[in-house]
């Protein structure tokens, strides 16, 4: 089952300010993403504190993304950026 992703406006415009590189890698693994079977290696996890009950995945050492789950097979990818993000 592959998951249908939706993105929030900030999503987008932190990912048109990452480097070329970056926006390319992120593309890969949001692809990744899309199939369930993938969350493993993409170090997917549940989020607390502040940001319970959303969660995250890598993009690289670096770099995560959060997201939360919607309804069905939608999730909504909310914001991209380096351990700050979680701030």
């Amino acid at each position: 089952m592959e998951l249908d992703i939706a993105y929030a406006p900030i999503f987008i415009r932190q990912w048109k300010s990452l480097p070329t590189p970056l926006q390319d890698e992120t593309i890969e693994k949001i692809e990744l993403f899309k199939n369930q079977e993938n969350h493993k290696l993409l170090k997917v996890h549940k989020l607390s504190g502040q940001l319970s009950g959303f969660y995250s995945f890598s993009v690289n050492y670096k770099f995560r993304i959060i997201f939360e789950y919607g309804e069905g097979n939608t999730v909504f990818l909310l914001k991209i950026g380096s351990h700050e993000i979680y701030q």
